[in-house]
């Protein structure tokens, strides 16, 4: 039976299905703070059924959020419409990193979590992970503990922030060129393209560049979220892109905690 995987994010919400060997189909919802238990619930039901997934085929749900005020409706509504009690990381699951930021409770489970999820995949030394989301977050861990990082704008917000300041912008795609070469644009659209798509790029190898300098030794860069795909081909940094990196950590954390077929508890490994 599945377990139902929630990642809520300040824009949107992925959800994933996961079984004990890997990951299955996701979806995404966005990010509503006006939602009831309700329509959040008869949402997720209706996706599901699109996968082909009843409510009671759902073994367990677990969340990530940075999202507070969302916590309490999204648990009454996997409770009332899935019958299962949604546990979170990690207030209910812990990650298994020694957190070494100043103030730990201030991480957002989404870094801790990705940053987990790395550690599990590679055994380098030393990690940075890059999650393309709201904001453009690097993590680095160093063994087994979570060292912290850098925070940077995210390019759909540094968009929306140009459009709110700038009347009369052409919608803009923010899509690498089909060759990979910057080209000088000979139009707002192409101009802005242009800068956004190489000047994230460009930001994030040197970036990266540094932080792996300032780490020594040996160091692996994993990337995740929305553009890091997109970005790839034009930024030798993000040669490793995990698409399902967080889902893949809440997977291990959820068979970390779940009963096994003879009711003892799975380690974390």
């Amino acid at each position: 039976m599945p377990a139902l995987l929630i990642d809520v994010g300040n824009t949107n919400s992925k959800f994933g299905l996961a079984e004990r060997t890997g990951l299955g189909p996701s979806f995404a919802l966005p990010t509503d703070r006006a939602a009831t238990p309700d329509s959040l619930g008869l949402a997720i039901v209706s996706a599901l059924s699109f996968h082909g997934v009843k409510p009671a085929d759902i073994e367990a749900a677990v969340a990530s959020s940075v999202v507070p005020p969302l916590s309490p409706v999204l648990s009454a509504a996997v409770s009332r419409y899935l019958g299962v009690r949604l546990r979170f990381v990690p207030t209910d699951i812990p990650v298994p990193l020694k957190n070494l930021y100043g103030r730990p409770h201030e991480v957002g489970a989404d870094r801790l979590v990705t940053a987990y999820a790395g550690r599990m995949l590679v055994d380098a030394p030393s990690l940075v992970v890059i999650d393309f989301g709201t904001a453009t977050n690097f993590d680095c861990v160093r063994g087994n503990a979570f060292l912290g990082g850098l925070i940077c704008p995210g390019m759909l917000t540094s968009l929306s922030g140009l459009v709110a300041k700038t009347a009369k912008l052409p919608h803009v795609a923010l899509d690498p060129p089909g060759d990979g070469a910057l080209s000088i644009g000979r139009s707002t659209a192409e101009c802005i393209n242009q800068g956004f798509v190489f000047g994230f790029a460009d930001m994030v190898q040197g970036v990266t560049t540094r932080l792996c300098a300032h780490l020594g030794g040996e160091v692996r860069v994993l990337a995740t979220g929305g553009f890091a795909e997109k970005l790839a081909p034009i930024c030798p940094a993000l040669r490793d892109v995990r698409p399902e990196l967080l889902l893949e950590g809440l997977r291990r954390l959820w068979l970390g905690h779940a009963p096994r077929r003879d009711g003892a508890k799975n380690r974390l490994s």
